[in-house]
């Protein structure tokens, strides 16, 4: 085993579990400051202000400054809350459509846990999420050697170990739900890179420290039919030549990040204590003048029915 590999899968857990550790504080931050502003709602109809227009009784909550400042947290508390549901549905709806489309033929020859895909471009990828696996395409097998093959199975059975398909959507949802911390998005990045150093120095590992087979492997899946070679990072080049960029946490931005989300919180409890928000559950419109609503949606349904009535039906594509 080089020497490297268990420092960079060391690496790679602590920049996830960091990662991970900050946006949970920050999950809870923002279903925190939620919470306390639904505490300091109080459904008093008498407390809150009424005012008549044009003889209809209308109702304003009565609201002071704190109470303002807390509704304005937890609307950030809500929008953190609806982005991270709103990314992690679009995450696995994404996940399953690429999992189902795949177009498997069979097992490599060989290597039965790996899957064959019948694609014409040079794919090899690890794929899933509980239960992750590779996936080569048959370009690959036409282009690498025995020896490359092995180095690349290498690479992606260390993804699949290690469950880094899982860990990447999660560490990409966190990204979305926090996008007042910057931090984040550096930490996803920096475990996304080293995530891919880590399996690189498994695929040397079985290949007894030859970084042959697997820097042949970059070069031959990496190029494309204009002889350009995309997707391989300089950050990998440089490990696999013995001289790996170092990385340091960004302390400042940590602190700060932490600062925000304490300061969310404390601005939260401040402002719970001294909040005064009244209202009333009912529409004053509804409830006064039910009548006068009916006939007010009337015409507006009419001509949004006869709208959709002159609207043509739509077409079927079909594929050729």
């Amino acid at each position: 085993m080089s020497a490297d590999a268990p420092r960079r899968g060391h690496d790679s857990s602590r920049v996830y579990r960091l990662q991970l550790a900050l946006g949970a504080a920050g999950l809870a931050a923002s279903a925190l400051v939620l919470a306390a502003a639904v505490s300091a709602v109080h459904i008093e109809p008498e407390a809150a202000h009424r005012l008549d227009v044009a003889g209809l009784a209308l109702t304003y909550p009565a609201i002071n400054a704190a109470a303002v400042l807390l509704l304005g947290l937890a609307a950030l508390g809500a929008a953190v809350l609806v982005v991270t549901v709103r990314a992690a549905w679009r995450q696995l709806r994404a996940h399953r459509r690429l999992v189902r489309t795949l177009p498997v033929i069979g097992p490599v020859p060989g290597h039965p846990t790996v899957a064959l895909i019948d694609v014409a471009a040079p794919l090899a990828f690890c794929a899933g999420w509980l239960r992750p696996r590779v996936y080569v395409s048959t370009e690959v097998l036409a282009r690498l050697s025995e020896s490359e093959l092995r180095a690349v199975l290498a690479h992606e059975q260390h993804h699949e170990a290690l469950r880094d398909p899982l860990r990447l959507a999660v560490s990409g949802v966190l990204c979305q739900a926090l996008f007042f911390l910057p931090v984040v998005r550096l930490l996803h990045d920096r475990y996304a890179d080293v995530a891919e150093l880590t399996a690189d120095a498994a695929a040397l590992d079985a290949m007894d420290g030859a970084a042959a087979p697997l820097a042949a492997a970059m070069l031959a899946v990496a190029t494309t039919g204009a002889d350009e070679v995309v997707g391989i990072s300089p950050a990998r080049v440089d490990s696999l030549l013995g001289q790996p960029r170092a990385w340091r946490p960004p302390r400042l931005l940590l602190i700060a990040a932490l600062a925000t989300l304490g300061a969310l919180v404390a601005l939260a409890w401040r402002a719970d204590g001294h909040a005064s928000l009244h209202t009333s559950l009912n529409l004053p419109v509804v409830s006064s003048q039910p009548c006068v609503l009916v006939l007010a949606l009337v015409p507006i349904v009419a001509c949004l029915s006869g709208t959709l009535a002159r609207r043509p039906a739509p077409t079927t594509a079909a594929g050729g």
